[in-house]
């Protein structure tokens, strides 16, 4: 048999700066598992809530002034409207729009049947195998916006991998930015929590793409919660008017614990969060038609017992194939699931539980995928192992939606078949010399070898291997090139801001 050379690694397993990592554009078919009598039911269910029920629009007097300009007259802060009109209003959102990167190559398609992945947002804690679980920093977040940044199987580095404790509140969005910006060249999420703090994104991204580029192309997006059940707050509507005003995205997001703020029946909930979502697309239109919006969902179920969330189980797996079909039968894109877990660390239970929360998101066809790494302990806790992990997991799903099974006459391998005589091998024959390199996924993680040789190199188990995989990752880091006066203008934009709002601490 031939000596086959050393195989060149793929970029899933190779160390320093990613090449261009752009969506994913999948060929798997989703998986539809509700027949037409069970969407029109669910779908009556949302138009009777919007009708009937309505949701309440709080806190914010402009929003609803935009609701009256439309004809819309509020029954207190409770928004009732036509179910039809509410349909029409969210099919003048794209079904799908570009996030420009400040790299074009790096640049993603969110909606239709592209997919991109980016990890955990909004944890206070971090979690590493030496120092234990502890209050994230902004040096965390600098170090977990590089990994995010060097991994090809992430696509988008989000906003708040970890929430830097050590920061003032007021002041500490501004530093954020200022690393996604500077320390990556992937596209990302902008802060949300106040409406001045959305609109320093949005001027921050200005100072990075240009007055120009902001109007013509969305450059930078907010994710935003609804207040389950049947609020939305300021924050979301302020969010928004912030984003969608000046043309960018804004993802908007019920976060529903069936039992507590829905329904303790996962059908109803899933209507209510198409609901919830659906009126904020609409609002999102009236403020600028157009504007790009991605209509999430994030549906668990809880212990009815203690009332913690739980994760991986059967209930949100059903929610996010449910909300799929619906999401795309309203032609809006969708975010939902991720490598979701109840568990403190990267044991059996996070594995299994981020399994089957992530395949079922894939199938499911979510066009954006927050929490699609690092996420521990019910999403107050990132750990950097657990970003490698599932970052590492999410090559494989990759492969999946993007290849599918390859049918062509190479993959066929009739050649293989008149070399290789019955009772014999493949090992050496001219197909598998050619294909070697990328018949299989190779990932960096797993240990594939005997007992024997794992042993010798020291027993490592994942978690390990993880830890140094992280580390390696962190010294070989290059921050990508970026215009020195867009940098100068990014830090000046932050010193002169710092210097205007005071310090607040909560």
């Amino acid at each position: 048999m031939a000596r086959r050379a050393r195989p060149n690694r793929s970029h899933s397993t190779a160390l320093g700066a990613a090449p261009p990592s752009p969506h994913i554009r999948r060929t798997l078919p989703f998986f539809d598992v509700l027949d037409d009598e069970q969407i029109e039911k669910l779908e009556r269910q949302v138009d009777w809530l919007l009708e009937n029920v309505g949701i309440a629009f709080r806190d914010d007097p402009e929003a609803l002034e935009v609701w009256q300009q439309a004809g819309i007259t509020p029954d207190g802060d409770r928004i009732r409207a036509d179910a039809k009109w509410i349909r029409a209003l969210c099919a003048k959102a794209p079904r799908h729009f570009i996030q420009h990167a400040r790299n074009p190559d790096r640049s993603v398609v969110i909606g239709d049947g592209n997919q991109v992945f980016a990890p955990i947002y909004g944890a206070p804690f971090v979690r590493d195998l030496e120092n234990g679980r502890r209050y994230g920093t902004m040096a965390d977040l600098e170090n977990l916006i590089k990994l995010s940044y060097l991994h090809p199987n992430l696509h988008h580095t989000g906003l708040v991998i970890v929430e830097p404790c050590d920061v003032a509140v007021s002041h500490r969005h501004l530093d954020m930015l200022f690393l996604h910006m500077t320390c990556s060249d992937k596209p990302h999420l902008g802060a949300i929590t106040e409406m001045s703090r959305a609109e320093d994104s949005v001027a921050m991204a200005e100072i990075l793409h240009g007055a120009d580029g902001l109007e013509e192309r969305c450059v930078i997006m907010g994710n935003v919660n609804t207040n389950s059940p049947l609020l939305v707050d300021k924050v979301v509507t302020q969010a928004i008017r912030a984003y969608c005003g000046r043309g960018q995205g804004i993802v908007v997001v019920p976060f529903i614990l069936s039992g507590a703020m829905g329904p303790v029946s996962t059908a109803a909930s899933v209507a209510q969060a198409m609901a919830e979502a659906m009126i904020c697309c609409a609002f999102a239109q009236l403020v600028r038609p157009g504007a790009p919006f991605v209509l999430g969902n994030f549906l668990s179920s809880m212990s009815l017992k203690s009332g913690a969330p739980t994760f991986g189980m059967p209930e949100p797996v059903i929610s996010n194939y449910a909300i799929g079909q619906l999401a795309r039968r309203a032609g809006l894109p969708l975010r939902c699931g991720g490598s979701l877990t109840a568990s403190k660390i990267e044991d059996a239970q996070a594995a299994y539980e981020s399994a089957d929360s992530m395949h079922s998101t894939m199938l499911a066809g979510a066009n954006f995928v927050l929490h699609a790494a690092g996420w521990l302990e019910g999403g107050l806790c990132t750990g950097y192992e657990k970003l490698i992990m599932d970052a590492d997991r999410l090559g494989s799903y990759q492969k999946v939606l993007a290849q599918g099974l390859d049918c062509s006459d190479e993959a066929m391998a009739r050649d293989a078949y008149d070399e290789v005589a019955p009772g014999g091998h493949f090992l050496g024959s001219g197909h598998t010399m050619r294909n070697y390199q990328t018949a299989f996924y190779e990932p960096a993680l797993s240990n594939s070898e005997n007992v024997e040789s794992w042993e010798e190199a020291g027993s490592a188990d994942m978690r390990m291997r993880a830890n140094k995989r992280w580390k390696d990752m962190l010294a070989a880091y290059e921050a990508p090139p970026i215009d020195p006066a867009a940098k100068e203008a990014l830090a000046a934009y932050v010193a002169k801001r710092k210097e205007e709002i005071p310090e607040a601490w909560y």
